[in-house]
């Protein structure tokens, strides 16, 4: 099998097209028009010369050459499915050259930063940023030893000014749009002032929200993109995985040897499931985009609801000429303020029928919550006020049903207004 990490070959294809031929021979599957699953936790050398290659690349005390087919060791290093499906998503993300998969979006974003940060070093990030992510700074980075500063999202001259005055940035991580308030970060500002800086910091962008369909970071700069898999890639809110896609396949290899050493690739299952749903992931994305658009429109217009807060409603200057810049859509994400706070954001989650009460996003249903009490419970109240999770703020995922069906069961769920 060709190495994960290695620069795949310019087929000159489309990338719908790419993505179903590249990276899986039917040949290798007695016929099989689509991959099989192969749940071998271990693999049969074919020499022992070919086992002690395989070592030393795994353990990186060798790179492989162009094109190089590498044996198979075990499956908390890699396996088939994973192989076939890191090939065959790196068309979905422009400007790619390699990709690695992990069994969730979290691990992704923890591998990513433990690779490229060490005791002593800073870490800017945009906020508000999703929940976990900033725990895991928070709780685990900053005690040990990383020092974390967040920058407003959308505020270019924050994060120049972070960028000057904090000593060994070694990462600019973004989230945009922000989680929960759709706030959008200057992609490509933000990889301008990096490389003002020496040594330069990477800039890795969590494109979850947007990507890959309306959002492609690595075209603005940036060096490494990170996702939830569980969210749009995937759809159907029924597995959890991650993605670090790369134009320069020498970050990945860093990656992946962490992530050899704490098993955290994805499972053949999963990546089965994964590469499955690929072809259909702009289809998805694009209606319920469309819905999205249709449906905040609609809301912001309602007596009961202070703002909706939507990249196609901004009104900001500097807002709209990010979404204009850098955005093909605003995506499926929205979040909507209640004028009565948190009792009138509980009665209106309470009062739902077709949308669903849930955290996660990107499936093809729709999926509401409460942010403040859910995906960023763990703020402060400082922090909830920098970032604009107020008590009566509710994120919503829109998915693919009839958006008249969705607005009427938001307007029921408000009542009158």
């Amino acid at each position: 099998m060709t190495d994960a990490t290695s620069k795949p070959q310019d087929t000159g294809l489309h990338a719908p097209t790419d993505m179903l031929t590249r990276g899986f021979d039917p040949a290798l599957s007695v016929g099989s028009a689509r991959p099989a699953v192969f749940r071998s936790s271990t693999y049969v050398f074919p020499s022992p010369e070919a086992a002690e290659r395989a070592f030393d690349l795994s353990a990186g005390r060798a790179r492989p050459a162009p094109g190089e087919s590498v044996a198979l060791i075990y499956s908390r290093f890699n396996h088939p499915n994973a192989e076939i499906l890191e090939e065959q998503i790196v068309p979905l993300e422009p400007g790619a050259s390699c990709a690695l998969v992990f069994n969730s979006g979290m691990s992704a974003i923890m591998n990513a930063l433990l690779a490229f940060l060490k005791p002593g070093a800073t870490l800017v990030y945009s906020v508000p940023i999703y929940g976990g992510t900033q725990k895991l700074i928070q709780a685990f980075l900053e005690p040990w030893g990383v020092r974390g500063v967040p920058v407003h999202a959308g505020r270019g001259g924050e994060l120049d000014a972070a960028l000057r005055d904090n000593p060994q940035v070694g990462v600019v991580l973004i989230e945009t749009p922000a989680n929960p308030t759709l706030t959008m970060t200057d992609i490509a500002r933000a990889c301008r002032s990096a490389a003002g800086v020496s040594p330069r910091p990477l800039v890795m962008v969590d494109n979850t929200m947007l990507g890959p369909t309306f959002q492609h970071p690595l075209e603005l700069g940036a060096d490494l993109v990170l996702y939830s898999a569980t969210k749009y890639l995937s759809g159907f809110s029924d597995l959890i995985g991650g993605v670090a896609l790369a134009r320069d396949p020498e970050l990945l290899r860093k990656l992946k040897l962490l992530r050899n050493l704490f098993g955290t690739i994805l499972q053949p299952d999963e990546c089965w499931m994964l590469n499955s749903r690929l072809p259909t992931v702009e289809l998805r994305m694009r209606q319920a985009a469309a819905n999205a658009r249709r449906i905040a429109k609609r809301l912001a217009r309602h007596a009961k609801i202070a703002r909706v807060l939507y990249p196609a409603l901004f009104t900001d200057p500097a807002q709209i000429a990010i979404r204009e810049a850098q955005c093909e859509a605003s995506g499926a994400m929205l979040s909507i303020e209640l004028a009565g706070g948190k009792p009138a954001a509980f009665e209106f989650l309470r009062r739902l029928r077709i949308a669903r009460n849930a955290v996660s996003l990107g499936g093809v249903e729709t999926l509401v919550c409460h942010p403040k009490t859910t995906t960023h419970s763990g703020f402060s109240e400082k922090e909830f006020a920098a970032a604009g999770v107020t008590d009566g703020l509710v994120r919503i995922s829109i998915g693919v049903e009839d958006w008249r069906d969705l607005l009427a069961d938001f307007e029921q769920a408000l009542g009158s207004g």
